[in-house]
């Protein structure tokens, strides 16, 4: 068997071997372009030859002894089209500020978790454009939940919330379930709870309430939403419609909204909440009725 190494790997003169020698110019190079690449872009950005925007946001680390009191940091990104908030954000913390903290995943608008207080509305990151938004764009933490560092707030209540509605199928009643056949759902049942599947559990809804802000008992429209979606399928059962409904007619259920609809105006996913909450309310009268 031959031991003669390749020639691409024989060394040079020097007795360093020549591939590795030429794949580490190669990222040497690479790591000075980049390098030339953003000192250009700071000098473009110094002469005034990229537009930039102002992003004003939030501040506070309970950790840190200088950063316990709130601010607001003001950071100059480069404004490109289609930029979101949260690449403007992305783009402040990885050129600014490492240790600016906030939430993000999918960017899409389907994960929610970067759910914020833009310009003094509830908006996904992801999904709000800088372009469209009045400068200076101000991004602050949701309101009405307890921040834990810069733009992340604890979610655990809002969660608790919406575990508290069951939000499941629970089949069993039928005898097609019971036998293990398919429960098919008519198309006109599907129309109906479409609007509300489309939930992400971002809990801007939720922040937009100015009762769930009073009222920490209270389950909010993302967890009536979740359990409209169950009650009004066709697959599950009376016994268990009735089960979720005497969730909901509690006092702190769909009878504390006062139908201010900030719910449904700042849903990203265009969700009718407040419509679902009063259609709640009348099946509720309905099952109270009675005539005798």
């Amino acid at each position: 068997m031959s031991t003669q190494l390749p020639e691409s790997e024989r060394p040079d003169a020097d007795g360093e071997s020549t591939g590795t020698s030429t794949a580490q110019q190669g990222r040497l190079e690479r790591k000075r372009a980049g390098t030339a690449e953003r000192q250009a872009r700071e000098e473009s950005e110094t002469a005034g030859e990229v537009e930039t925007v102002p992003l004003e946001v939030y501040r506070y680390d309970p950790d840190v002894e200088g950063k316990r009191r709130p601010r607001f940091d003001t950071f100059h990104v480069p404004l490109e089209q289609g930029m979101t908030v949260l690449d403007a954000l992305i783009y402040a913390r990885d050129e600014f500020d490492p240790s600016l903290t906030f939430r993000h995943s999918c960017r899409q608008a389907i994960c929610g978790s970067d759910a914020l207080f833009i310009n003094g509305e509830q908006r996904l990151g992801c999904q709000a454009q800088i372009a469209d938004l009045d400068h200076p764009v101000k991004v602050e933490p949701l309101p009405h939940q307890a921040v834990e560092k810069d733009l992340v707030v604890d979610m655990e209540h809002f969660y608790e919330q919406m575990r508290s509605v069951e939000p499941y199928f629970q089949g069993g009643a039928s005898e097609a379930d019971a036998a293990g056949e398919e429960q098919l759902q008519s198309r006109e049942n599907r129309e109906k709870i479409k609007m509300s599947t489309r939930c992400i559990w971002c809990g801007a809804c939720q922040s937009s309430c100015n009762i769930a802000a009073g009222d920490n008992k209270y389950l909010g429209p993302a967890a009536i939403n979740k359990a409209y979606r169950f009650a009004m399928d066709e697959r599950e059962g009376e016994d268990v419609k009735d089960h979720r409904m005497n969730v909901l007619e509690q006092e702190h259920g769909v009878w504390r909204c006062q139908t201010q609809f900030s719910c449904t105006d700042v849903c990203p996913k265009d969700i009718p909440l407040t419509e679902h909450i009063q259609e709640l309310k009348r099946e509720a009268v309905k099952d109270n009725l009675r005539f005798w």
